[in-house]
């Protein structure tokens, strides 16, 4: 049986799949669906200094190539996370990594440091496609010198593994990726869902309540794929690849641009078997082949 552990930073997992924050709700929700003691990881719904209700509905479209999103980091807040959620996946034996954000750098670290006194987190990923209201709404994620500023005050706020969550909207992904390594962060993930929009012809209005949503899905692999593989070029940390994986040759394509670790997104919501059904298709991938550690697939694209 191959070897399918990996390493991101100083987290050890199992195997490299796990869901993409927004996905697969606190985990509990798919309990009763897959044994979550398959996974490499669980990540969390993305988690907030204070409940964030939402954006109005609707707030999900299907595409032709995937669907759009305008959720609105929707979450119960850090204390009902800690109190109501956060104790149901103590009883899994992978690690747990809370997705979080904030609006200002310093409710980030606040957030960051507050979910790091919390028993059974392993790390942190910090969602940088949030507004900076001390800026002028400026996303984070897309200068490096404010990723450079919130990953090293993230970094001194907490103990834990801290995984930046980037979007491709970036002249340079490059730049954006050494930032937040050269600022001490484990890992980087790329990417989030792309901006992206849906119109009512018939009522000349936007389908979506929120107006504009994240397109995520088939659509987006191969712009999360070349982002992975520019990252991968240029950075020594790991990388965790996400955007449109269906199977588990989406996910073996994603290894071998460069990533270390693949998290699975829109599929969950089509079948919530599919992560498990990935792990055992890279497996059995890697068996027909001879190929004994995952580790040898990684990076191996040739030019």
């Amino acid at each position: 049986m191959p070897n399918l552990k990996v390493k991101l930073g100083r987290l050890e997992l199992q195997n490299p799949v796990m869901p993409a924050s927004g996905t697969f709700g606190y985990g509990e929700e798919y309990a009763s669906l897959i044994d979550l003691n398959k996974l490499g990881a669980i990540v969390t719904k993305g988690v907030s200094l204070a409940p964030q209700e939402g954006n109005p509905p609707p707030r999900i479209r299907e595409t032709r190539g995937g669907m759009l999103n305008s959720i609105g980091l929707q979450n119960v807040g850090l204390e009902a996370f800690a109190q109501q959620k956060l104790p149901f996946l103590h009883r899994f034996k992978v690690p747990i990594i809370v997705n979080f954000f904030g609006f200002t750098i310093d409710e980030y670290a606040e957030v960051a440091m507050r979910l790091s006194a919390l028993e059974g987190v392993a790390a942190l990923e910090a969602n940088l496609s949030c507004p900076n209201i001390k800026a002028g709404g400026i996303y984070f994620g897309v200068g490096s010198r404010s990723v450079a500023q919130i990953t090293k005050k993230l970094v001194k706020s907490t103990n834990l593994a801290i995984i930046i969550k980037l979007s491709s909207q970036v002249s340079n992904i490059k730049e954006i990726c050494l930032a937040a390594e050269g600022e001490g962060a484990e890992a980087v993930t790329l990417i989030n869902s792309i901006p992206a929009m849906a119109i009512d012809l018939d009522r000349k209005r936007p389908v979506l309540g929120g107006v504009t949503g994240g397109l995520s899905g088939p659509a987006i692999k191969p712009i999360a794929l070349k982002a992975v593989w520019e990252a991968a070029s240029a950075v020594k940390i790991p990388i965790v690849g996400v955007g449109g994986i269906m199977d588990y040759r989406d996910a073996l394509e994603f290894l071998v641009a460069g990533a270390m670790a693949v998290q699975v997104g829109t599929a969950n919501f089509i079948n919530p078997t599919t992560m498990v059904e990935i792990i055992d298709g890279i497996d059995a991938f890697l068996t027909q082949r001879g190929i004994e550690n995952i580790r040898e697939i990684i990076g191996s694209l040739k030019l």
